[in-house]
């Protein structure tokens, strides 16, 4: 199987596992405590939490504190949900975690509009009286990274927050400059499943979402994992050792993968974007037969926002793309562990398969 859905998910760091694993003890080893116990147990694995916990506010700006969170998706809930009632504006290409949160609310919803590229324009008009402003860093679908710290400014100046998904950017990217709130999901960094993080700005009161034990902060209740914790932390940190070679490596595997696949349209900006995420589209492709067809290559199909949702992409719909060129797109997502050669090959395979359509 070669790999190419890094958006999706990404493989476990080695460093990340290897931090994990010692909290994975049984009957007569240490490592099992739970971390809000008192006794020294106890106590080292709250330290094992507390360096964790530093490990991840070190790829968020400085001047907030982080909350362990199940995922980026509980992230965002408690982030839309805390901040209190009042009118939202996200954009159309807001994942729905953010969307349908939003919704969920019950909060008038202004969408704001995005161009061909994917791009929010940084002179966007926020309506006075907005609550909170969401713009995620970099589009999990098309790649486009956002320009941030302009969309928070014109936030604050319509006296709103400003949340930004940095799930896609986290470890990747600068941390979103400007930002009041930032959500971040530990699997999307090489980190494991089951754990996420808040950031919250310094000064910044939310309202719980979970309720019970007074963890995190009384923000969030419930006993933490110190493996999970360990595993996102140790995955942070690597994040930010490796980010120049990353990002070479990336930029290396962008232009053969664009090189091998160079008469497929490209869906987003070429510029403005994570170039570890290739959306592409070629006109009457059977994304469908493609997929099976290539079944030992694991990509995504571009005209599905959700895997095995069934539901259009409201993503190629936001930025223009009719009904038949959003069915005909798929997305290519690599990274550190994709070497050129598995890449090139699967790009070789996914080519000839479409030529085998007719097209």
């Amino acid at each position: 199987m070669i790999y190419l859905d890094y958006q999706a998910t990404t493989p476990l760091a080695p460093e990340a596992r290897a931090a994990m694993l010692p909290w994975l003890a049984g009957p007569g080893e240490e490592g099992f405590a739970n971390p809000h116990s008192t006794h020294r147990a106890g106590r080292v694995a709250a330290a094992a939490v507390a360096l964790a916990r530093e490990e991840v506010a070190a790829l968020c700006p400085a001047g907030g504190r982080v909350i362990f969170t199940s995922g980026a998706t509980e992230a965002l809930n408690l982030a839309i949900r805390g901040v209190g009632a009042g009118p939202i504006a996200a954009s159309a290409i807001e994942h729905a975690a953010v969307l349908d949160t939003a919704r969920a609310t019950g909060a008038p919803l202004a969408l704001l509009p995005v161009a061909r590229s994917g791009h929010v324009p940084a002179d966007v008009r926020i309506a006075p009286g907005t609550r909170l402003v969401a713009v995620m860093q970099v589009n999990n679908e098309i790649g486009t990274i956002q320009p941030v710290a302009a969309l928070a400014d014109a936030a604050h100046d319509a006296g709103a927050l400003f949340l930004c998904d940095a799930v896609q950017g986290a470890g990747k990217l600068a941390a979103p400059a400007g930002a009041d709130l930032i959500a971040i999901s530990a699997h999307k960094l090489h980190g494991p499943k089951g754990i996420g993080a808040l950031w919250i700005r310094e000064g910044l009161a939310l309202a719980p979402q979970i309720t019970g034990g007074g963890q995190e902060d009384g923000l969030r209740s419930g006993t933490l994992s110190p493996m999970l914790c360990a595993g996102f932390g140790a995955a942070a940190q690597a994040s930010r050792a490796c980010h120049a070679t990353d990002r070479a490596h990336v930029a290396q595997l962008w232009q053969a993968a664009r090189g091998a696949l160079g008469d497929w349209l490209l869906n987003g900006s070429a510029e403005q974007r994570w170039r570890g995420n290739l959306n592409l589209r070629k006109p009457g492709l059977d994304v469908a037969r493609l997929m099976s067809d290539c079944r030992d290559i694991a990509f995504s199909a571009g005209s599905a926002c959700a895997s095995g949702s069934g539901r259009p992409s409201h993503v190629l719909e936001a930025i223009g793309l009719s009904a038949a060129e959003a069915k005909s797109s798929i997305r290519i997502g690599f990274g550190r562990y994709t070497t050129h050669a598995e890449l090139l090959d699967a790009c070789a395979r996914i080519g000839e398969a479409a030529k085998a359509q007719g097209i």
